[in-house]
């Protein structure tokens, strides 16, 4: 199943995401419109939405969709999670995750533009964790049980801001408007024939910067999901960055710049497009 959120409502998307049912509509009231409300029924909305052909459901234009889970109570960012990035930034393999907050207040949609703050902006494509329900001191083992799916992201970044003091002050450099790009869709693990083993690319216009496989991160998506909730409540619509593979601007010394163009891929569960644009 593959859940997104069209203009602020709740929808159901084809395998190809050119389609979409409204899940109100489709489910004759039975789930509510908005995407949060979507996400706190989430295995309901599962079970019904895994059942229905898409295939001829209307055409979509997916240039109006939003952040798929567009106001969550918490957004992780897990810092240094590929060994490449670790050793581009030559800084030790973390022994326990990082992990930083990004402000819910970043999210932007799959097409948004990203404004450019600055002459040092930075690239992040990662694997993001959509939380499907409320989890709290979960055993690894069973960690993918409280997943809702995975979508795509970029964790947007002002190096500048970022570490204008010491220690750095990673939050507010990877929060400001549209530095937080998820989606297109939340596409459930289902869908996914290696959940854990995904390819993850992302390109500036038409050069490649990062190439990587999900299966290279340090800490996976439920030794993350396990840690995580060991310390604290993760609920429904919660979002984990679980990390970018190497290749980040601030090691090239190449910054965004207005007029450039993301491409964020991952395997299976798709792809965003961000365009670079000046503040106004």
């Amino acid at each position: 199943m593959r859940l997104a959120n069209l203009r602020g409502r709740a929808v159901l998307l084809s395998r190809d995401m050119t389609r979409g049912l409204d899940l109100e509509s489709a489910s004759s009231g039975r789930f509510g419109p908005e995407p949060m409300q979507a996400l706190a029924s989430f295995e309901g909305v599962r079970a019904f939405g895994s059942g229905l052909d898409l295939s001829g459901a209307p055409e979509i234009d997916g240039r109006l969709l939003g952040p798929c889970s567009p106001r969550p109570r918490a957004v992780f960012g897990i810092g240094l999670n590929y060994r490449d990035h670790a050793a581009e930034a030559g800084l030790p393999v973390p022994k326990e995750p990082l992990v930083f907050t990004k402000f819910p207040s970043c999210l932007a949609g799959p097409t948004s533009d990203v404004i450019v703050f600055g002459d040092r902006v930075d690239w992040e494509a990662e694997l993001v964790v959509v939380i499907g329900k409320r989890a709290e001191n979960v055993a690894e083992p069973r960690a993918l049980e409280y997943v809702a799916g995975y979508c795509c992201g970029q964790d947007i970044s002002d190096r500048k801001l970022q570490f204008a003091s010491q220690p750095p002050q990673f939050s507010l450099g990877k929060s400001r408007a549209t530095f937080g790009p998820i989606g297109p869709a939340i596409v459930t693990l289902d869908e996914l024939a290696k959940p854990l083993d995904l390819a993850i690319t992302c390109d500036l216009d038409a050069e490649r910067m990062q190439t990587s496989r999900t299966d290279q991160l340090i800490f996976g998506v439920p030794e993350l999901i396990a840690y995580l909730s060991r310390h604290c409540e993760l609920l429904p619509g919660d979002l984990i960055f679980t990390g970018t593979p190497g290749g980040v601007g601030s090691v090239r010394k190449r910054y965004l710049k207005p007029g450039e163009t993301i491409r964020t891929e991952i395997e299976g569960v798709g792809t965003l497009v961000n365009r670079c644009v000046a503040p106004a």
